[in-house]
């Protein structure tokens, strides 16, 4: 068990909506996009007008024109979650980051996020895609407790934009950048805990959905599509058997990768609309800190007793699930 004291979410403020994917001229509509995907909106840390006039033709100048680093935007999600937990930074003994598309292959992307908060703890990442927060929540459990500090914090940045092809109306109308953060601890009490995690891959399917270092995002998409909502549905129903509770009133969290995706899994599970915690429309699919996010925006909402299913899929193929529990108010 782990105990989680606080979370936090970062969104950039450049928005990408529909009728931004139209003025590009890649032969796409807000009817097309809403059709197939359900997307409305996307943040971005790069420039609209960088955007408008390359379609980001040269990843080497997206970095240098992007408005946040890595570890800024994974520093304005940790500041969140320390707030949050009525934490500082003094207390943090341990940052573990994770990334699907890395700013940097090296340093780690936790060192970078410990530097903006100015704190020297030990800083590692541990990444799998779109499951890397479920990974890195697995691992700490898989620790012993008399090894870890009082509070570690978990941060995981995908700002994913630097790596979309702005030619490609497949895959450039899906994605969107976060960066999420936890408090967890070992053995200090709090409010909210992680009871189970499960950790899955099938690496047959390696090369269904991926990024080439210094490349862009590529993925089959039909493949990945049925995979994600066969694995989501399989995911669901384990941590269903897993509940202390009434199975109805468990909340669901789902991998961000579209809105269509989700509501083939919510009524594939019969989890009542209600239940569905989501922000994909708003904000598209933010790689491995889209689950998270969503579960960050929903802190305030959550009361004694509430469980909360967290089941997400990726590149690998990966797949993951995660089972909360509210123990206080």
């Amino acid at each position: 068990m782990l105990y989680i004291h606080g979370m936090g979410h970062f969104h950039p403020e450049n928005v990408i909506d529909n009728a931004f994917f139209e003025s590009l001229n890649i032969d796409t509509t807000d009817q097309w996009i809403m059709e197939r995907i359900g997307i409305k909106r996307r943040r971005t840390v790069l420039p609209l007008s960088y955007i408008k006039e390359t379609h980001n033709s040269n990843q080497e100048e997206a970095n240098k024109v992007s408005r946040y680093t890595d570890g800024q935007t994974g520093a304005g999600a940790a500041k969140m979650a320390l707030e949050r937990a009525g934490l500082t930074t003094s207390d943090i003994g341990m940052v573990i980051g994770g990334s699907s598309i890395p700013q940097y292959v090296t340093p780690s992307m936790a060192c970078m996020v410990a530097s903006e908060l100015g704190i020297a703890v030990p800083s590692f990442d541990v990444n799998s895609a779109c499951p890397t927060f479920n990974y890195q929540i697995h691992n700490l459990m898989s620790m012993r407790p008399e090894t870890l500090p009082d509070y570690v914090l978990v941060v995981v940045v995908d700002n994913v934009t630097r790596a979309v092809d702005y030619n490609d109306r497949k895959t450039a109308v899906l994605f969107g950048d976060c960066s999420a953060a936890m408090i967890v601890s070992p053995r200090v009490p709090s409010k909210m805990t992680v009871d189970f995690s499960v950790i899955e891959n099938d690496p047959v399917g390696w090369n269904k959905v991926g990024a080439q270092k210094c490349g862009y995002i590529f993925q089959d998409g039909p493949a990945v599509q049925s995979f994600a909502i066969r694995k989501t549905e399989a995911t669901v129903k384990l941590l269903r058997k897993k509940l202390k509770g009434d199975p109805e009133n468990m909340y669901f969290i789902g991998h961000q990768a579209n809105f269509l995706m989700l509501e083939a899994v919510r009524k594939r599970c019969n989890i009542d609309p209600l239940r569905h915690l989501y922000n994909v429309d708003e904000f598209g699919n933010c790689g491995c800190a889209g689950a998270p996010g969503v579960l960050s925006m929903n802190w305030d909402k959550f009361k004694h007793g509430d469980e909360i299913a967290v089941a997400v899929v990726g590149a690998g193929l990966s797949w993951s699930g995660l089972l909360l529990k509210v123990r206080g108010e």
